[in-house]
């Protein structure tokens, strides 16, 4: 009998200047170059190099099974095939061993890297608002504030780094910053609803990540969700994170499809500053629209509706009230390109420019939630802004949730599980129309608790927002 043996197993990748690559392969692939440990996901090889001659040699995938000379009784063959087949499954079972060790590995190592950017954020943070009184008794109050929800934020960060549900780190453009993470339904029986959600941060340390609890809880009631990241101050200013936003809705419109996602089911929603963000991309798209002869990636009209929540709409109101709260007016004008710049950033002030009367008409409808005790953005802001938009005619509303602050509506709320205002009534506006849909959410299960009510009561006390 001709002895056996098992082939070499090589992987090729594959060519990343291929012509035939659609456009969400060469964004992998571009991510492959920034990222290196996506490169070595995506382009490993099983080969090693001869280290005399210089030269690659091909290391099977198995190792070659010993050739047996046919003896002359049964017994024998029987016991040397159950020697190549141990030999097989041993190293089957260790090349499963080393794969989930390397697999973990890179968990550990992004984690690591996430928490280095967070650090490294608040530091900017710091840096920017100056280290006076007033800030060293901010942070100390920021410092408790986290402590108390901690039990909920090592939860919801396992669920980020681990949940087979999260894509992270998908690129939308070629600026840094320039990712999004996508959080999916376990359920996938036909195309879902999408929020394309801007995070906030005061516009100098938001980042993608900061929209994971919400991203996991609308996940579970069958709604993807797409966290925008964007450049912050001082790597970009107030027009750059706008761009960086349109640019990141226009991914989501063009490819969310390929996620599972119902492009004609496409919401917007951002918080704090991201809800400013997030209304800036919106009007400046319709005003783009209402031209003549400008193209776009995207349109007004594939968007539902927007979401703000928390959010201010008119800067020139809130400049001085935000230095009062420690976001002093050099830096803040720093971070919107100067005080004659407030006007054209403020959207409650540019939907009612009179050159532009025709881009309100464009919009969607828009639904605007606010705590009354909210200290950081007063709820007046989006009181004011719903009722300017409906004098142009726009369908508008401002919902106001008595005695929440600005974290309770996005934090405290969200962690202490069971029924929560704001989160209902925003489910209950996508899956308006959707008889199923409704149906499941009438006999969804409550959220669980996070955090201990004990501490989200403190935290609501010593919070710095």
């Amino acid at each position: 009998m001709p002895s056996q043996q098992i082939l070499p197993i090589t992987y090729h990748p594959p060519s990343v200047f291929s012509s035939s690559s659609s456009p969400t392969e060469k964004l992998l692939l571009k991510d492959a170059e920034d990222d290196p440990t996506t490169r070595l996901l995506l382009f490993s090889h099983f080969e090693e190099e001869d280290e005399e001659k210089g030269t690659p040699i091909i290391k099977p995938l198995l190792p070659r099974a010993s050739s047996y000379i046919t003896s002359t009784t049964n017994g024998a063959n029987k016991h040397q095939q159950r020697r190549r087949r141990t030999a097989s499954d041993s190293s089957l079972s260790s090349l499963s061993d080393d794969s989930r060790n390397n697999s973990l590995g890179r968990e550990v190592e992004h984690a690591a890297a996430e928490t280095f950017l967070v650090t490294r954020l608040s530091l900017k943070l710091l840096r920017y608002l100056g280290v006076g009184y007033r800030w060293i008794t901010r942070f100390l109050a920021l410092g408790c504030y986290s402590f108390l929800l901690m039990p909920g934020f090592i939860q919801v960060g396992y669920y980020y780094f681990f949940s087979s549900q999260v894509r992270r780190g998908i690129v939308y453009g070629d600026q840094p910053r320039n990712r999004l993470d996508l959080y999916l339904p376990k359920n996938t029986d036909g195309p879902k609803p999408v929020i394309a959600f801007v995070t906030g941060g005061a516009w100098i340390i938001g980042y993608k990540a900061w929209g994971s609890l919400l991203g996991q809880q609308l996940s579970e009631r069958d709604i993807i969700v797409a966290c925008i990241d964007y450049r912050n101050f001082p790597q970009g200013t107030i027009s750059d994170m706008v761009k960086d936003a349109s640019q990141g809705i226009s991914f989501v419109c063009n490819h969310i499809a390929d996620y599972g996602g119902d492009p004609n089911r496409i919401y917007l929603m951002g918080q704090s500053a991201g809800a400013h963000i997030g209304a800036c991309a919106l009007i400046d798209q319709a005003i783009k629209e209402a031209g003549e002869g400008e193209s776009t990636s995207w349109s007004v009209s594939q968007i539902q509706a927007y979401f703000g929540l928390s959010g201010g709409y008119n800067l020139l109101n809130l400049v001085d009230h935000f230095h009062r709260r420690g976001l002093y007016r050099s830096i803040f004008l720093g971070i919107m390109e100067g005080e004659q710049s407030l006007q054209r950033f403020s959207p409650e002030l540019m939907i009612q420019d009179l050159n532009i009367s025709h881009a309100a008409s464009l919009l969607p409808p828009i639904i605007l939630f606010h705590g009354t005790a909210d200290y950081s953005i007063p709820s007046d802001a989006s009181k004011n802004f719903a009722e300017t938009l409906q004098r142009l005619g726009v369908k508008a509303k401002s919902i106001l949730y008595e005695g929440k602050t600005h974290t309770d509506l996005f934090l405290q709320d969200p962690m202490r599980g069971g029924k929560d205002d704001m989160f209902e009534d925003l489910v209950a506006i996508i899956h308006e129309g959707d008889s199923e849909a409704l149906a499941k959410d009438a006999v969804a299960p409550p959220r669980k608790r996070l955090v201990p009510e004990f501490m989200l009561k403190l935290a609501h006390r010593v919070s710095p927002f």
